[in-house]
């Protein structure tokens, strides 16, 4: 008697994407960008952060007593955000992520925990921009009072000065966008991340993009240096 075999199709091996660019170089709308065009989720860790403390979640609660305190949240918090988020069904095929890992320690973590769940990472976005632009973007931009909606003096102006186009409140600057805050928030982040820079490059993992160009033009260099998997239940 013949002998019949039944074959199983193995599912992919996750993908996991680590976008690194300093704020205001476009990073969060390039994740969001290839989210939509890969099917693969956009984990920003301070929204994770947000979602966390907002929702009081153990974890959450946890944070916030760090917080309260001026003090910096431990990496053991951190990374079971992050494994958490990561448990759930729409990571099955990996995720993006933005604003995690920030440092070299986070990174062999990261790696650790990846490897429970069968995958590891595939490759770094490094997204750069000169920081003359890096500053004329977050500086110029303008928060509504009322709602949130942001507008740029450049890029996105109102119709009318100071006013919000969609409910009418005053639009105002938020410390964080006014250029002293945006020029030390730039040099914070070049001095803390160039060691992860190194970390990934050593691994041959590192892609630099050049940021200071059209949307457009940034996400067809990612998309052209996306692993193929990633596609793979998208087409």
């Amino acid at each position: 008697m013949r002998t019949r075999y039944s074959y199983v199709k193995k599912p992919a091996m996750p993908t996991y994407i680590v976008f690194i660019g300093p704020p205001g170089v476009g990073k969060g709308t390039q994740a969001n960008i290839l989210a939509e065009r890969t099917g693969l989720p956009h984990i920003s860790s301070g929204d994770l952060f947000r979602e966390n403390i907002q929702g009081q979640t153990e974890l959450g609660k946890l944070a916030q007593t760090y917080i309260n305190r001026g003090e910096l949240v431990p990496d053991d918090v951190t990374i079971a955000m992050i494994r958490e988020r990561l448990s759930h069904p729409d990571c099955a095929r990996g995720a993006l992520m933005d604003g995690f890992p920030r440092t070299p320690a986070q990174a062999d973590a990261f790696t650790e925990m990846l490897a429970d769940f069968g995958g590891k990472v595939d490759l770094v976005p490094c997204i750069f921009a000169p920081e003359a632009m890096l500053v004329e973007r977050l500086s110029g931009r303008w928060t509504c009072r009322a709602q949130g909606h942001i507008f740029h003096q450049v890029n996105n102006p109102p119709q009318k000065p100071g006013v919000c186009d969609i409910d009418g409140s005053e639009l105002y600057q938020r410390d964080d966008d006014k250029i002293e805050t945006v020029r030390r928030r730039i040099q914070v982040y070049t001095a803390q991340t160039a060691l992860l820079i190194a970390y990934y490059r050593q691994r041959g993992l590192l892609a630099e993009i050049n940021g200071g160009r059209a949307i457009e033009e940034v996400t067809a260099d990612l998309l052209a240096i996306l692993p193929s998997r990633c596609y793979a239940e998208t087409n």
